[in-house]
């Protein structure tokens, strides 16, 4: 039998050799979705200790063997000497003079390689934690842009180095996620950086160069990196494999999570037990019915992502006001729900249903903040505009649930809806007009869609016939099964 999913949120791994998927499932409902597919695996973030193959002064750059197909390509700018020359005013020394052919070096890849050209490389190494990033060489704290607060700034830094151990020569930079963190998170993660950075470097005493020294995790480890809190019942992973690896990972890294993870070996696909793949395809799905009969329509743009909130066919309360009112109130829980699901960022415009009472929208909007805090990912949430929205904004972490698994549509070229066969009839009729003042043929032969061609023999067929008479010419239909309805070819014969 499946393991039951408990009253606290479990995660559930699902490995196969091309995709890791995961799914973080709470009281049966399936509240985040990550996928990371193994050919989309870059090398950013991988730390490599590298043989210098060719310096360059002219371009003050140099290659460098790193053990991937091409060479890799590290220009003076992203040297460390050279940044801390430049940063006291010195005059930087040319690349000649640091680097030589057959020298051993450790790099981080900082761009992938593209096309001919092989990655692009940096020694400024730096490894990101939870909430920290660790600059083994740059022994200073800095705080990003993105937290606002200058009171939260200038605390965060005191409390940072108030917990760094006195033999620290390194620094570290406070990510946004450490905004409201304790000071136990911000030691578990000062400790996890620096036990990573120790194996680092045994490695690049012990290997001989090319040599891969430090992976960027994979999904499976950034999950106990990132996710795994107090909450976390259960960690299920339906490899043996990955399972093995994660137990090793953990028991060096974040101790406390070893004995929450298990491998599932159940008859039924892990994520058939939470029903995963049902969620992921209404995931995908412009339209969420609420269990009350209302439902949203969720639409996502370059600039904004709208969610639009209708009744349907709910009409269970006392009067229309309370019925608003009820339908309102769930969907700002499915809203929430949302958002983490498809992982939705940037900013996004709520449209509820208008409610006249002003103590329905307080309820609403508490109702609202409350189903967000579950989530990890920073918000901001603003109340009701004189038009009735709600604006809020939410953290860009990774392409939305859509990015990742869809493509635009080649048949409606993403604008969500197609020209309809009798608009393409008139188009085809427009242009063989067209073709007729400049060409002379015997006869126009239309290529086009099943759709198309059967309205010319029907409705359309007077048209069709009247442009024949007009141009003097015959004109001749033939079904092209594979055009989309809006496609079409006229040829000359």
């Amino acid at each position: 039998m499946p393991p039951a999913i408990a009253s606290s949120e479990d995660i559930l791994i699902n490995v196969t050799p091309f995709e890791t998927r995961v799914a973080l499932v709470e009281q049966g409902s399936v509240q985040e979705l990550h996928v990371e597919r193994s050919i989309q695996r870059g090398h950013v973030g991988n730390i490599y200790l590298g043989r210098v193959v060719r310096v360059l002064p002219g371009m003050q750059s140099a290659f460098i063997d790193i053990g991937l197909e091409r060479a890799a390509f590290i220009h003076i700018a992203d040297l460390r000497e050279n940044r801390s020359e430049r940063s006291q005013g010195l005059t930087p020394t040319p690349i000649e003079k640091l680097m030589f052919e057959g020298q051993t070096i450790m790099v981080q890849v900082v761009k992938d390689p593209l096309g001919t050209k092989g990655a692009r490389l940096s020694t400024q190494i730096s490894m990101a934690g939870r909430m920290l990033v660790y600059l083994p060489h740059d022994p200073h704290i800095g705080i990003s842009q993105k937290i606002d607060s200058e009171s939260e700034r200038i605390q965060l830094r005191e409390r940072l180095q108030a917990l760094m151990p006195s033999e620290e020569k390194g620094g570290f930079i406070v990510r946004t996620q450490a905004e409201g963190a304790n000071d136990a998170e911000l030691t578990a993660d000062v400790e996890y950086l620096r036990k990573l950075w120790t194996s680092v470097q045994a490695a690049a005493r012990t290997q001989p160069a090319p040599a891969l020294l430090h992976q960027d995790l994979t999904l499976a480890q950034r999950v106990l990196r990132d996710m795994v809190g107090p909450d976390i019942g259960s960690i299920l992973v339906d490899s043996r494999t990955t399972t093995a690896a994660m137990l090793e990972w953990a028991r060096i890294y974040t101790p406390s999570v070893v004995d929450r993870i298990q491998h599932y070996s159940g008859e039924r696909p892990l994520f058939d037990t939470a029903n995963v793949d049902d969620e992921i395809a209404r995931a995908l799905s412009r339209r969420v019915d609420l269990k009350s009969g209302g439902y949203l329509i969720i639409d996502q743009t370059e600039a904004l992502t709208t969610v639009d909130v209708n009744t349907g066919g709910f009409v269970g309360g006392r009067n229309f006001d309370d019925t608003i009112f009820k339908t309102n109130l769930e969907a700002a829980q499915a809203i929430a729900r949302q958002l983490r699901l498809r992982n939705l960022g940037g900013i996004v415009i709520l449209d509820f249903i208008d409610m006249e009472e002003q103590e329905h929208r307080e309820t609403v909007l508490a109702e609202l903040k409350k189903a967000l805090s579950r989530d990890r990912t920073r918000m901001t949430v603003n109340g009701f505009t004189q038009l009735g929205l709600v604006e809020m904004t939410r953290k860009r972490t990774r392409d939305s649930l859509a990015h990742q698994l869809c493509e635009p549509c080649p048949m409606c070229e993403s604008r969500g809806n197609v020209r309809t066969p009798r608009t393409v009839c008139y188009e085809i009729l427009r242009e063989i007009l067209r073709e007729a003042r400049q060409f002379n043929p015997k006869e126009f032969r239309i290529l086009a869609s099943q759709e198309v061609v059967d309205l010319f023999l029907e409705e359309e067929s007077q048209h069709l016939a009247m442009l024949g008479d007009f141009v003097g010419k015959r004109v001749s239909l033939e079904v092209e099964s594979t055009y989309s309805q809006e496609k079409y070819d006229i040829i000359l014969v």
